[in-house]
């Protein structure tokens, strides 16, 4: 039998000692988990929850030990002490005797009687006395509450306040639904709706796209065998939207520069109806190798793929009658599924701005006369949105906004932009600029 908890330690202490994504491990593990028995709903819920709320849980964790002791124990110790709280605070399905009892044993199992001790007597001291006094200062507190980096929610309330700060903050804290992306290469949303309620799983049709289905049945999905089969794939509604404002023609020439994970170039074949051609580059060969995977699975033929930097990809002409730019960003409007973000705090924004603006000058020079160029993001920071088009478009006379309400639903726009807002639409954060080459 696989110990589930020990086993969401080591990937936790993975994601946030080494700076590594965890979906990955996830997936591996619980393929492991599967084949073995064990619940791997508990470790997709340890792993993801401990990693989006540690600085809550090194908050409250400080309430009760003694601060230089605290200060000076281990990461590896305290990680400890961040899933027993987590368990307590957040897991009403978690018993608060089985919660203390497994981190203990797990502590004693791992580090020994002392460290053990430690946890048992910090866990049952929250235990007894679980209120919380969080810091008078706004920022700090929305920080503490609901764990982000302080600087993170700083910029957040320059640019919407303290109720909005804290209504994103709030969405980025619940489990996220899942979005379904009807592949209408092979069926139709009613038919995928019939096929899931036969199968006695509950979606329900998406306000923001007629190919989009929304479900709380996350695992039941995922396992289902018509996703093998590539009746569907996985895409958050603000992704579509994305390549629904691009509006893909049949029998076109596309390219899509920084392609992975490739969720935007399938849906760019689908609506091509695997007519014409769509050329993705993406310079991961690993990441190139799962697109292509992708475009088997959902039966895509008129995609070509390449394994190349963005930068160096050529040769270099005016061919393409639209060209996307889904450029690295740092990922503001995903905090919601990858939590991880939120402690990445090593990005380089400057650098990400500067390659953001190569990015625009590359994909210009590759849309034809007459042809689209759409730049897109998943964050909500504006130096790299909406400042990114106004100086391309200063510096690029040949080039103009195309209106994104001519495309989607204004609802989802500003000021020509496509632009949504989690705790504005129920969706991750997107921005995205069309703009048209002058012929």
């Amino acid at each position: 039998m696989i110990d589930v908890r020990l086993e969401a330690y080591k990937i936790i202490h993975k994601v946030l000692a080494k700076n590594v994504f965890s979906d990955k491990l996830l997936a591996r593990m619980a393929k492991r988990l599967k084949a073995a028995d064990s619940d791997a709903n508990l470790l997709y819920m340890l792993v993801k929850g401990v990693i989006k709320m540690h600085h809550n849980l090194d908050y409250i964790a400080r309430q009760y030990t003694e601060p230089k002791r605290f200060n000076n124990t281990p990461q590896k110790f305290k990680l400890l002490l961040y899933m027993g709280l987590y368990q307590l605070k957040y897991c009403d399905n978690i018993p608060d005797h089985a919660a203390i009892n497994e981190t203990v044993a797990l502590a004693k199992k791992m580090f020994g009687n002392n460290i053990a001790n430690f946890i048992n007597a910090t866990l049952r001291s929250y235990q007894r006395n679980p209120e919380i006094t969080y810091p008078e200062d706004m920022g700090e507190n929305l920080a503490c509450r609901y764990s982000f980096d302080n600087h993170i929610i700083t910029d957040w309330l320059d640019y919407w306040g303290e109720e909005n700060t804290e209504k994103l903050c709030e969405y980025y804290n619940k489990v996220p639904r899942l979005n379904v992306r009807v592949n209408t290469l092979a069926t139709d949303r009613k038919r995928l709706i019939d096929y899931f309620e036969r199968r006695g799983i509950l979606v329900e049709e998406s306000t923001v796209s007629e190919n989009m289905l929304v479900t709380d049945m996350v695992q039941e999905v995922l396992n289902d065998v018509a996703f093998q089969e590539g009746y569907f794939s996985i895409q958050d509604a603000s992704a579509a939207l994305v390549v629904e404002l691009m509006q893909p023609k049949m029998n076109e020439s596309i390219l899509d520069l920084f392609a992975a994970p490739g969720g935007k170039a399938t849906y760019i074949s689908e609506l091509m109806c695997n007519s014409g051609e769509l050329i993705a580059v993406d310079k991961f060969p690993n990441k190139v190798k799962k697109i292509k995977q992708s475009m088997e699975r959902l039966k895509i033929n008129n995609s070509n793929l390449h394994s190349s930097d963005a930068f160096t990809y050529g040769p270099v002409a005016p061919a393409f009658d639209r060209v996307l730019l889904d450029v690295p960003c740092s990922g503001w409007g995903v905090f919601q599924k990858k939590a991880e973000l939120r402690w990445q705090l090593n990005q380089d924004v400057p650098k990400l701005i500067k390659l953001q603006e190569n990015a625009l000058k590359l994909g210009a020079s590759f849309t034809k006369p007459g042809g689209f160029l759409i730049y897109s993001t998943c964050t909500l920071n504006k130096k790299e949105n909406e400042t990114q088009i106004e100086k391309f478009l200063a510096r690029n006379k040949s080039f103009k906004l195309i209106p994104a309400s001519k495309y989607i639903d204004k609802d989802f726009t500003e000021n020509g932009y496509l632009k949504t807002l989690p705790f504005v639409h129920n969706m991750d954060g997107a921005f995205a600029a069309k703009m048209q080459k002058a012929e």
